[in-house]
């Protein structure tokens, strides 16, 4: 068992330094951009870079020498040490809790790297991140020193910076605890819906572009729980293949019928929406009460985003309705913060349900639905998460609230548009930075989130490990959220960092690259001086050639 974490010691520096720490200051307006889609061009297929098949191989061999290697100790465990192994074997006429080859990936693998998986940290989520320092013994215990270590923080979803501890959205959080309590029902004798849920729904409404929108307080909630208000038995979900699991998980207990189309695959959608609409429902061919396309703007394993004009384009040839999820891209990309519609060009309009999350770009928790209003009025009647769960907190709305007036500039004007701007600027720059060292990277050009490819199982702990060890947080991922030779450290890029933060990560992760043979890129996805040729530069000339070259309309 894990001990318990201790308090960390009080932080002696001044707000000044502190609010450094959270949100480091812009040293150059050279270090901004605007994310926007050329109107009327179409979006870049990401070319997806594959390395040597010898890396391939190693891979594979990895995990059969781990598999081998498993299923010995397991023999002899359970005959040498039983005590061990009772959730493998039968005792007491039970049947044993599971087989232990379904059993082997988390007990051989991930048990081993455990410590690079949810490191305990404290304080807000800033450009740096304080983690509690441990040293792990046995299989599964850890031992605390009390002692923390401040890392750049390229771990987190706070992709505007809106998590601090200092600023105008806290100073508002805070007010609203004077004025309403924090969970609403004792400044004012309110619970459920207040006077601050409905202003939050039409400021989020507004902000989107819809005529209406229905807030609540869980994330996962909101999609798990939206289908089965949208949809029955004698609708049909036409789902991306690799949809978050909040949208399957929804779609399953909707009981509709759901099929899936290849990711980002427009033809492969159009050929099953032309196969459904003439085959109609199963038994009866009846056509379908309603076909919906359900897709995520911005894909949070992959770095991608959806190809919304194609999709609408689809939609309103079909005559289908337009489900998208906006977890990730709301806040995070756009001249104006408002998602995949800015970001494309497209109105508001032409998408029939938007759903998004205040976790990431807004510093807060919860989700809402945005829809025309006879949608949300429908919701309001037996919508789960609304009708069941506890509301939003005041704080928290008001965290909400504060940050999309900062966002729109109703509240310090400028700040906003600064953050935006900063993290274009920063996700393209690290992007390019480090398909010019020779990484491959997947994801488009101006999405926040940047897999870096690392394959084989050793690689994920020993990057997690040395990133650390440098003072640098990551976050690692692998089978199942991703196949299982596609390993990755995903980052996740923020607002709040700055261009010397950056460049700092780009030469330890090249010193890195070079120690545990890391670069395998080929060099056609982009970042190479001759496509497909020589794809590595030295990080002196990486620096140097970025800034400019990261504003270039592809990072080519």
């Amino acid at each position: 068992m894990s001990t318990t974490i201790p308090n960390a010691p009080p932080d002696e520096r001044s707000d000044d330094e502190l609010a450094d720490m959270e949100f480091g200051k812009l040293t150059s307006k050279e270090y901004l951009y605007v994310s926007k889609h050329p109107v009327g061009e179409p979006l870049p297929t990401p070319i997806d870079d594959e390395p040597p098949y010898v890396i391939f191989l190693a891979t594979y061999i990895s995990y059969g020498i781990l598999i081998i290697i498993g299923h010995v100790r397991d023999f002899f465990g359970k005959i040498f040490k039983p005590q061990d192994y009772e959730d493998l074997v039968e005792h007491d006429g039970y049947a044993p809790w599971y087989d232990g080859f379904e059993s082997f990936y988390v007990r051989r693998l991930k048990t081993r790297i455990d410590d690079c998986f949810a490191r305990p940290i404290h304080g807000a989520p800033g450009r740096h991140v304080k983690c509690f320092e441990r040293t792990r013994f046995g299989r599964t215990g850890y031992k605390y020193s009390g002692k923390m270590r401040d890392c750049l923080n390229l771990s987190s979803y706070n992709y505007l910076g809106f998590g601090q501890s200092h600023g105008v959205c806290t100073d508002i959080s805070k007010k609203t605890v004077d004025d309403y309590g924090t969970s609403g029902c004792s400044a004012r004798n309110i619970c459920g819906t207040s006077d601050l849920h409905k202003e939050c729904e039409k400021i989020v409404a507004d902000f989107v572009g819809k005529e209406d929108a229905i807030v609540v307080s869980q994330g996962y909630g909101t999609n798990a729980n939206f289908f089965a208000s949208l949809v029955d038995s004698k609708c049909l979900v036409i789902s991306d293949e690799l949809n978050h699991a909040s949208i399957r998980f929804g779609i399953r207990i909707s009981g509709a019928s759901v099929k899936v189309f290849r990711h980002n695959d427009i033809a492969n959608l159009e050929k099953l929406l032309r196969e459904q609409i003439a085959q109609g429902q199963p038994r009866t061919h009846r056509p379908w009460k309603k076909i919906v396309i359900a897709v995520e703007g911005l894909y949070s394993m992959e770095g991608n985003m959806c190809n919304l004009p194609d999709l609408v384009k689809l939609k309103n040839k079909y005559k289908c309705y337009l489900f998208v999820d906006e977890a990730h891209s709301i806040g995070a990309l756009g001249p104006g913060g408002r998602g995949v519609c800015d970001y494309f060009s497209i109105p508001p309009s032409d998408i029939d349900v938007l759903m998004g999350t205040f976790t990431k770009s807004f510093g807060a928790t919860g989700g809402y639905i945005a829809a025309d209003k006879v949608v949300i009025d429908r919701l309001r009647l037996d919508y789960i998460t609304n009708v069941y769960a506890e509301s939003i907190p005041p704080p928290v709305l008001g965290q909400i609230m504060s940050s999309l007036n900062v966002i729109k500039g109703t509240i310090n004007p400028g700040e906003g548009a600064e953050r935006l701007q900063r993290i274009a600027f920063n996700s393209r720059y690290l992007r390019l930075g480090l398909k010019k060292l020779g990484f491959i990277v997947y994801g488009a050009d101006d999405s926040p989130v940047i897999p870096m490819l690392l394959f084989l199982p050793a690689k994920m702990a020993a990057f997690s490990r040395a990133m650390y060890d440098v003072g640098i947080a990551v976050v690692i991922v692998s089978y199942p959220a991703t196949p299982l030779i596609s390993a990755r450290a995903r980052f996740c890029v923020s607002a709040a960092l700055t261009k010397e933060d950056l460049d700092y990560v780009l030469k330890k992760i090249d010193e890195l690259g070079e120690e545990i043979f890391l670069k395998f890129s080929s060099g056609i996805a982009g970042g190479s001086p001759i496509p497909g040729v020589a794809p590595r530069m030295s990080i002196e000339d990486v620096i140097a050639t970025n800034v400019e070259d990261c504003k270039k309309p592809r990072l080519m």
